[in-house]
């Protein structure tokens, strides 16, 4: 890769260029010229510092990742050129500076379009050359809180009961609508269109990505032609304190399993409702069958075994697979399933209820991983014991409690009614800010916006349901005054959900050989730019006996039947199992979207 750079600190007045090379266009001059004048946009004034870099021959940060929740849409070119710009501004009124990068595609490859990328767990995405595949200009901010550096968690508190409200709003949605807004001004300019000219803009991301992506839609509606948001984390308190729910499950009912016991639960509640989908391929695509029709005490008595290993815990709990994952030590593991083990792993699957017997929150599907159980060996006990999972703990601890601790330190003295009351804590607390669960996307909707929205039905960090949950509220809130079968005609004109049969957190499943999306950019550029509406979401089997098979996956409150163990299914209504998906709170006295 080679670059050559050019910085400027001083003021200057340079014509807009309209020229086609790179070597015309990266320049701070031409950049200069084309910085919106401050007042332009509303709340942000540039700040002089700027600088450009001609980049040659360089990759493209690749979408799939778990941060974009899917695979790239092919192209000729496997190497970009791209200017790199590096800009600066200040929130009027305020001595604070936001840096934001963007990513140029030369003009030969500039397709007309703008492209956001999610990041993951706490952090922002980093990288700005997202877009360079698709011809699109993207960009990444730091925040105002070096988030190029720093995750949210670590700058959410100045100190013990001081939250940082600046950093929680640039997180939780204006940093990325910002850089969206101001980065579609400077394309414009870059490329010599007009000021009113269209850009196509979209964003891709999975998990907190997910959630970002849903800010995005919420808040600046206007600005987004396609949006892919994959397994939210949004209502953001419920699901981080939901993390902790397990742990709490083991502490309370004074049983901690090892984890091979569960495994064994899970392996064999994927074993036996593997079929009842009506086709045995490893894969429960009907979770909702197998909570109507199997009984988890059934498995109590049968053996387990697992071999002695060093054991890598969840890190920040997302599937086994995220950064700042540690290793710990496991003996070798034998013995039969017992009725405390069924026990624990039924109430989690059944999900948070207060001590009255009010619902408080949903839970995973059954059959998914129940990574967040997980406990830790002791070698000097001989004993198994409870582990807090940092991803719920950093919450309480940090955003809850206001408190600068990495993790909660014990569950002592705690009940399901404590978890209910950090819940409804951080909801009050960041209702407009991190929870990201508004449901009017009228917005967006009248803008002409379209929502590509997924999830693994066999998640074990984010529940499938909770997506569920939300695209009911939006239509129940946005078609309160049609017919059911009226508003699912017109929300898949432009809000189109599906359930990955089997998957995990935005992505496949070791447990469950199922399919994945691999093309999701590709769809949705089809369905903005040229009106190609999907109605079934393309996905591929990636390992196991169907592997390389092409499933087109049934749009939500539609799901897969197979007949006779055939190689085809049915997309079908089912009363009964969207029942199974639907939930209230009523341990919250006002509505949970």
């Amino acid at each position: 890769m080679r670059h050559t750079r050019n910085t400027i600190f001083a003021m200057a007045t340079v014509g807009a260029a309209s020229a086609k090379s790179m070597g015309d266009v990266c320049t701070v001059s031409h950049v200069r010229s084309i910085l919106p004048t401050n007042g332009t946009l509303l709340g942000i004034d540039l700040l002089p510092s700027l600088t450009t870099a001609s980049v040659y021959n360089a990759s493209s940060a690749s979408s799939s990742s778990a941060s974009a929740g899917g695979m790239a849409m092919g192209g000729s070119s496997s190497s970009y050129d791209y200017c790199n710009v590096t800009v600066a501004y200040t929130h009027t009124g305020k001595n604070d500076k936001v840096v934001v990068k963007y990513a140029f595609p030369s003009p030969s490859e500039f397709k007309n379009r703008f492209y956001v990328a999610g990041g993951g767990g706490y952090s922002l995405s980093s990288d700005a050359t997202g877009g360079l595949q698709y011809g699109a200009v993207s960009g990444a901010t730091d925040a105002g809180y070096d988030a190029f550096d720093y995750s949210f968690d670590e700058v959410v508190l100045y100190g013990n009961g001081s939250i940082n409200w600046d950093a929680t709003y640039m997180f939780s949605y204006q940093a990325l609508g910002e850089m969206t807004k101001l980065g579609k001004a400077l394309t414009r300019g870059f490329y010599g269109k007009s000021s009113d000219a269209k850009v196509y803009t979209y964003y891709e991301g999975c998990s907190d990505g997910g959630r970002e992506g849903m800010s995005q839609v919420q808040r600046y509606g206007d600005e987004y032609d396609g949006a892919i948001t994959g397994a939210p984390a949004f209502r953001h308190s419920q699901q981080q304190v939901n993390h902790l729910f397990p742990a709490e499950v083991e502490y309370t009912l004074d049983y901690y399993p090892p984890p091979c016991e569960l495994a064994k639960i899970v392996n064999a509640t994927i074993e036996a409702c593997d079929p009842l989908d009506g086709r045995t391929d490893g894969v429960i695509s009907r979770t909702d069958l197998c909570m109507l029709n199997f009984d988890l005490s059934s498995v109590i008595g049968e053996s387990y075994y697992c071999a002695e290993q060093n054991y890598t815990s969840l890190g920040f709990g997302f599937s086994k697979r995220a950064d700042g994952s540690t290793t710990s030590y496991q003996p070798a593991q034998n013995g039969t399933v017992s009725k405390e083990g069924v026990a624990v792993a039924q109430a989690i699957y059944n999900g948070l209820h207060s001590t009255s017997g009010e619902r408080a929150y949903l839970s995973w599907q059954i059959g998914s991983e129940l990574s967040d159980a997980d406990t830790t060996y002791n070698s000097d006990t001989g004993k198994w014991e409870l582990t807090i999972q940092s991803t719920g703990g950093v919450f309480v601890a940090k955003m809850v409690e206001l408190l600068q601790l990495d993790n909660l330190e014990s569950l002592e003295n705690t009940t399901y009614d404590t978890l209910i009351q950090w819940m409804e804590t951080g909801m009050v607390r960041y209702l407009d800010s991190l929870q990201t669960t508004l449901p009017d996307l009228t917005t967006f909707q009248s803008s002409g916006g379209k929502l590509l929205h997924y999830h693994g039905e066999s998640d074990p960090s984010v529940p499938a349901a909770s997506s569920v949950h939300y695209w009911q509220a939006v239509r129940s809130i946005m078609y309160s005054d049609v017919s059911y079968k009226k508003s699912l005609e017109e929300m898949q004109d432009w809000y189109q959900f599906y359930l990955i049969p089997g998957a995990a957190h935005c992505g496949s499943n070791s447990l469950q050989p199922g399919p994945y999306p691999e093309n999701n950019m590709e769809i949705m550029i089809d369905w903005v730019e040229n009106g190609v509406k999907p109605s079934r979401l393309n996905a591929t089997v990636s390992s196991g006996t169907y592997e390389g098979e092409t499933q087109m996956l049934c749009q939500w409150p539609k799901r897969p039947l197979w007949k006779d163990n055939s190689d085809d299914f049915e997309c079908v209504s089912d009363a009964k199992s969207i029942e199974t998906w639907t939930y209230s709170f009523p341990a919250f006295k006002v509505p949970v979207y």
